[in-house]
């Protein structure tokens, strides 16, 4: 996906146009969840129905959710997670860990999700290369777009 002519190059940005509109994300925890069928998603995510068949033709179509027909009479679909789908299930559970240590304290937790070793799933983002936890201060951005440093545009 293309920048506009000013902004900075940046994948979070091209994800941000699939997936960070609003109810996005919510449909694709409930996909996760097996939640796949259109009235399930409208009150599971609280989306008005237009919107949400909106977000749903839009979710197919960028690859991260597909459609299959359950019920030829009336015609009716459920929503599946594709690869892609599946591959955001660790930026959702990563988002739910923040909500829940920074908006709700640890306290009256809507959900848990428990990992297949039977303990409470806390997600952390390592270092593919050597395992470690990713911290801020270990990082090091280095723009590969020419014209762009870190801080901006570079002079012409």
């Amino acid at each position: 996906m293309a920048a506009t002519k000013d902004s900075r190059p940046c994948s979070i940005a091209d994800a941000l146009a699939i997936v960070g509109e609003k109810y996005s994300l919510l449909v694709l925890r409930e996909v996760c969840l097996g939640n796949g069928r259109f009235d399930q998603l409208v009150r599971n995510t609280g989306a008005p129905r237009d919107i949400l068949s909106t977000r749903l033709r839009r979710l197919v179509e960028a690859g991260v959710l597909t459609k299959r027909l359950y019920s030829e009479r009336p015609q009716r679909f459920e929503y599946l997670p594709t690869q892609a789908g599946l591959e955001l299930e660790p930026v959702l559970m990563t988002l739910k860990e923040w909500g829940d240590r920074h908006l709700r304290q640890g306290v009256d937790l809507p959900m848990v999700v428990e990992h297949r070793c039977g303990e409470e799933l806390v997600p952390v983002v390592t270092c593919r290369a050597c395992g470690d936890p990713v911290r801020h201060e270990d990082l090091t951005a280095r723009p590969q777009t020419p014209g762009w440093s870190v801080t901006g545009p570079s002079a012409a």
